[in-house]
């Protein structure tokens, strides 16, 4: 890497490029000169260098912002080729609705603004441009209200400016700058509050009351922006490198900055209907979600030195990073703990991962990067970090009964695969209490979950060794053992099917093939034997041959998977099959899951045989004390959802290859139809075409041409009739999966909360709780800081546990109905009026409607 690269990508490191100094001014002026010196050679280079490194490295923008403009001095047709090219990127990332790109150029503009390199009446003609299309979005007559996720982005864009450029702009443009706040302030007093409701991390015991009364993100940060003003925009998380150049930068000349537009309202204005409006409102919260749900898990003397506005600022350096660098752990371990502040923020630094992790209704990446983030923040800060991290699971488990249960699964593998790397050591003598608790109690499933994903990362006994100080806990262990042959001994077994399992594991031996295997069981099996006994027989002794590891299974299951298929023809006979599975491999949910997750990939299994199976009377005693079937169904969803998604994405592809292939083909036609057009002349004659060699070799160019267009146009029609087959799939999946939800509820719920809130039979005058309301958000502090129970779902206190079992397996499988919800919403979405027909009729109880209608944010008076 050259060396101004080098320099300008280590900007505000103490690192060797600047030997060891940390000093900003200092840093600054030697990246100057380098990048000075080069600029005459490598010009065309340096100015997208160094705006890839501003929109990538967002926490350096104010370092690179004075550079820009130490630059201005030296070289003003490079920096305002640099301003223009910010600017076109802007108006680029507005129409493509690219929110980081967005924000971050943005943030820059208003640090270049900072060093005289733009004039602030510019900055504040975009954010009158964004203000005016957000006061147009939310305007019931003239706008589309629904859309008023995409209004919000553009507002919190012109607030989170502010922090740095806010005092900049009040001292040079004032009656502007007041101007924007005004308009920020009607605007805020015109919009609907966004209400959290179904997607907060801890469900909150006065959700429904709160959600008027609490503040949403945007109000939040308007309060802050406000509560800086109040301070003269003095903040300690921002740096301001260009004070110290301050007499030299105000020499250089102001760039004009184009006016940028916003992109069209995205359809008529007008009153939509209930569902037309909320499929709107789900398409705009998905193109402009909403970046960060505060997780507030530690006691507020953690972080009551940072001041609100520092808080937000810390967390965006700390998303950005986690953005823009979740290809490279070690260097977003190290910008992580080295950011430009002059304040410790270890506590807000868990507290912003855990918010990512468990976001809901799904983190930005795979729940494995924040794993391994954490990982390496505990090596790299090996005396603050681990106990900060063992501080917030603490706090978590004790509040693990209000945790949603989305968020509950993803904190049962998280914590479990961080503990795989660190020998599985934890003081588990401090949660020995679980065992008093009922079997169906959060806290002692907590434990029994995290200890079974334990076993499937390393072994039983190692397992067992990490919990030996508390060898009580050892009862929460999942069975010992391997698979449960039924043939595998000759007490207690018929001897006919022992024999017939011995003859088919013969026929193995002897690599018979699937279609002899399939003539033995016509033949000589289920004639004499029935169904039940056939499908035992070989189900079990196949699954016991593919035992010994997963491409055993694998291997079996392709070479005689059509066997199974010949024997089960419908989903009544593949529900008995998920059964056989079941109970061979009822000592391991790991292999249970994968050999089911293998026998759908294998068609021969059913997604909808998996729904009837998880909802037969053999899985419903265990929805509140197992993940295990809820992990099934799980896999059986996502895997029909991601089959449609992935056609979704080649069918796209594809669209544009078509349009490609159009194109070529049409050139080579033109090219061809203008040779043969013209004369030439041959043997003294005028002939019509050029030389028949070069006409020849364009008809064949054209030929291949339109060969490749038909190709890629087949290639589309077909992908089109698969996706066409998929999305009628999924939509009697999610009719059916619904129907086994409200079929398995009707009866617990009308017995347990008959009144239609979650106010359990016979607590009426004690208990006033509704869905939503199964829990403790925000936590009362006691004397010592320290967060205090109340007394939710059936009087739960902080040491004790007073659900019945039924309470609680309302609660759990109302939960993952919420999840299951929230999740594909898309596709719910798409089948809302058949939901409406079929399931979320009148008979339907409250408590059940609710959770689907806070998984969708659908309004509960709709």
């Amino acid at each position: 890497m050259s060396s101004w690269k080098s320099l300008l990508l280590r900007l505000g490191e103490k690192c060797p490029e600047y030997a060891g100094n940390a000093d900003f001014k200092d840093q600054i002026e030697a990246c100057y000169s380098a990048v000075r010196r080069e600029l005459e050679h490598s010009g065309d280079d340096i100015f997208p260098f160094l705006l890839q490194c501003a929109e990538q490295l967002p926490h350096k923008i104010p370092l690179y912002g004075t550079l820009v403009g130490l630059l201005n001095l030296e070289n003003e047709e490079f920096v305002a080729k640099l301003v223009e090219n910010a600017q076109i990127n802007l108006q680029d990332a507005l129409e493509t609705g690219k929110c980081n790109r967005i924000r971050i150029l943005m943030r820059f503009l208003t640090v270049l603004m900072c060093s005289k390199v733009i004039q602030p009446s510019a900055l504040v003609v975009i954010f009158e441009c964004l203000l005016s299309s957000a006061a147009t979005t939310v305007d019931e007559e003239k706008g589309i209200p629904s859309w008023q996720a995409r209004a919000d982005f553009y507002i919190t864009c012109i607030l989170s400016c502010l922090p740095w450029g806010g005092a900049e702009l009040v001292e040079q443009v004032p009656e502007e700058i007041e101007r924007v706040m005004v308009g920020v302030e009607a605007y805020l007093s015109i919009r609907k509050r966004v209400s959290d409701a179904g997607f907060s991390v801890f469900e909150d015991i006065e959700e429904t009351n709160n959600a008027v009364n609490e503040k949403d993100f945007l109000e939040d940060l308007w309060s802050r922006v406000q509560d800086l003003s109040s301070r003269g925009w003095k903040l300690d998380s921002v740096p301001r490198p260009h004070l110290s150049f301050e007499a030299q930068l105000v020499a250089g000349k102001s760039h004009d900055l184009a006016p940028v537009s916003c992109p069209e309202q995205p359809g008529p204005s007008g009153v939509l209907s209930g569902i037309a409006f909320g499929r709107q409102k789900h398409e705009a919260e998905l193109k402009y979600p909403q970046r960060i749900r505060r997780l507030n898990i530690f006691p507020s003397n953690k972080t009551e030195d940072i001041q609100l506005i520092d808080r937000f600022v810390v967390e965006e350096y700390l998303l950005d990073v986690l953005l823009f660098l979740n290809g490279c752990r070690k260097e977003c371990t190290s910008y992580m703990v080295g950011l430009p502040v002059p304040f410790r923020y270890e506590y807000l630094m868990a507290e912003t991962i855990f918010s990512q992790l468990l976001l809901l209704p799904q983190p930005p990446f795979k729940p494995t990067y924040y794993t391994l983030v954490i990982i390496d923040l505990c090596k790299a800060l090996p005396g603050a970090f681990p106990a900060v991290v063992a501080g917030a699971v603490r706090a978590l488990f004790d509040k693990i009964a209000d945790l949603d249960m989305d968020c509950r699964t993803r904190l049962i593998l998280w914590f479990s695969h961080h503990l795989s790397n660190f020998q599985f050591i934890w003081p588990w003598e401090e949660w020995a209490h679980v065992l008093d608790l009922p079997k169906w109690a959060p806290q002692r499933v907590f434990v029994q979950e995290v200890l079974e994903r334990e076993v499937r990362l390393s072994y039983w006994d190692k397992i067992k060794q990490s919990i030996e100080n508390t060898p009580a806990l050892e009862e929460l262990l999942p069975p010992r053992g391997g698979p449960q042959f039924k043939y595998s001994a000759e007490d207690g077994t018929d001897p006919t099917e022992r024999a017939l399992s011995v003859e088919l594991k013969d026929m193995v031996k002897g690599r018979k093939s699937a279609r002899e295997m399939i003539s033995w069981v016509e033949e000589n099996v289920f004639p004499a034997h029935g169904f039940d006994i056939t499908l035992r027989v070989v189900v079990q002794t196949l699954l016991d041959i593919g035992s010994k590891s997963f491409t055993h299974l694998i291997t079996v299951l392709e070479r005689y998977g059509q066997v199974i298929a010949k024997i089960c023809t419908d989903d009544d006979q593949q529900v008995k099959l998920i059964s056989e599975v079941s109970s061979y491999w009822q000592n391991s949910a790991q292999m249970t899951a994968i050999s089911i997750d293998r026998m759908m990939s294998y068609r021969l299994i059913s997604n909808l045989a998996i729904v009837r199976w998880v909802f037969s009377s053999s899985n419903l005693d265990r929805f509140h004390v197992s993940d295990s079937p809820w992990e099934i169904l799980r896999n059986a969803v996502s895997k029909t959802y991601n089959r449609i998604s992935d056609l979704r994405k080649e069918i796209s592809s594809l669209e544009r290859s078509v349009v490609l292939a159009e194109e070529a083909a049409s050139r080579a036609r033109d090219q061809l139809d203008s040779a043969e057009s013209k004369l030439s002349i041959m043997d003294g004659e005028p002939v019509l075409g050029e030389n028949p060699v070069r006409i020849k070799r364009l008809k064949s160019y054209a030929e291949k041409a339109k060969e490749e267009e038909v190709s890629v146009r087949e290639s589309l029609e077909a992908k089109e009739a698969l996706l066409a087959r998929a999305v009628d799939e999924i939509k009697v999946l999610i009719l059916s999966l619904y129907k086994g939800f409200l079929t398995a509820l009707a009866e617990p719920l009308n017995d347990a909360f008959r009144d239609g809130t979650l106010r359990p039979s016979g607590q009426a005058d004690e208990m006033n709780i509704d869905l939503e309301d199964s829990s403790v958000m925000d936590l009362d502090k006691d004397d010592g800081g320290r967060p205090k129970k109340s007394h939710p779902n059936g009087s739960r206190e902080r040491n004790g546990y007073n659900l019945d079992g039924k309470q609680q397996w309302c609660l759990s499988t109302l939960g993952y109905l919420k999840a299951f919800t929230r999740q594909y919403a898309s596709e719910i979405w798409q089948n809302i009026e058949n939901l409406d027909a079929e399931v979320l009729t009148e008979d339907a109880h409250p408590l059940f409607r609710k959770a689907i209608y806070c998984g969708l944010r659908r309004p509960l008076d709709e």
